[in-house]
């Protein structure tokens, strides 16, 4: 099963995934478009987060970060007049630091991602859509700004005008990412938000069109026509659909299954369920239906 995921509902479905079946048919495909360079090394906000939720390590609280994780380092640098963009763990920023050597000795995001893996005895497979580099951009009337600048510093507050994937156009999907295309007869949509986290997955090219061979199950980031957390909302309107379910929709394309809540106005064959994800139960009766469709 491969799964494309972003950084904070996806997951939350991948606990229960894991639990229901065996680690290494799981294939996760994460988007690194909100991935940044803070002090030196590279953080990749989504991969971090369900590399740590596979692990068992994710702080649950806040959904990023590794769980009792201090910010000794991170407190140091801001004393010395140094500004990080977001705040990281000094657990955390040890992985970022094994990550950005990787890189800088000439190797590639996955290997990177392949050496965490290992390091933290995770048996599904995990790689990022990309070993090159996209950033998503948010235009705003006071200018365009990467995803973290818009959501961490200045807290979601700005206007959004539109969205592009800076890179977009030159990227191509990692090689693990290929590989899972080739393989695996089921692609799960997660329940991440579809203009940022999944959008740049599918906007990789010849994804969409290996996708359509493949059966497809998307579950819904949408509570009836609110999404769950985030920013979801307005990037819809921003890339022109509506924020509902049809919205969603139209961002993904066509596909076999299409989870929805029970408050959704989605108008289309749809299975409608209890999408909440708000403890490991929820996500195990998530994942039942799931598995089920999947056949």
């Amino acid at each position: 099963m491969l799964i494309l995921s972003g950084g904070t509902g996806t997951p939350k479905l991948l606990r229960g995934l894991a639990r229901l079946l065996d680690p290494e048919e799981i294939t996760v495909v994460v988007n690194t478009a909100e991935d940044l360079w803070v002090s030196g090394n590279l953080v990749s906000p989504d991969l971090d987060t369900v590399i740590y939720t596979l692990a068992g390590l994710i702080d649950e609280e806040r959904w990023w970060g590794i769980r009792g994780d201090s910010f000794i380092t991170h407190t140091r640098l801001r004393e010395l007049g140094v500004r990080e963009r977001l705040a990281i763990g000094d657990v955390d920023r040890a992985f970022h630091i094994l990550r950005s050597n990787v890189i800088r000795r000439g190797g590639t995001l996955s290997d990177a991602t392949g050496i965490m893996r290992e390091a933290l005895g995770i048996r599904s497979r995990v790689f990022p859509m990309s070993d090159e580099r996209v950033s998503t951009i948010i235009k705003t009337p006071l200018g365009e700004m990467h995803f973290q600048e818009f959501w961490v510093e200045r807290r979601g507050e700005p206007e959004v005008l539109g969205i592009r994937f800076d890179g977009i156009d030159d990227a191509r999907p990692s090689s693990g990412f290929l590989e899972a295309l080739r393989k695996e007869e089921t692609v799960v949509i997660g329940p991440s938000n579809p203009v940022t986290s999944i959008g740049p997955i599918l906007s990789l090219k010849g994804v969409r069109d290996a996708i359509a061979e493949k059966t497809t199950v998307a579950v819904s980031p949408l509570d009836g026509d609110r999404p769950f957390s985030g920013p979801a909302a307005r990037f819809m309107r921003a890339v022109g659909v509506e924020p509902n379910d049809e919205g969603v929709i139209s961002i993904l394309g066509e596909v076999d299954h299409f989870i929805v809540s029970m408050s959704s106005s989605y108008p289309g064959r749809c299975i409608r369920t209890d999408t909440r994800i708000d403890s490991m139960e929820d996500s195990i009766r998530l994942a039942k239906e799931i598995v089920r469709l999947a056949g």
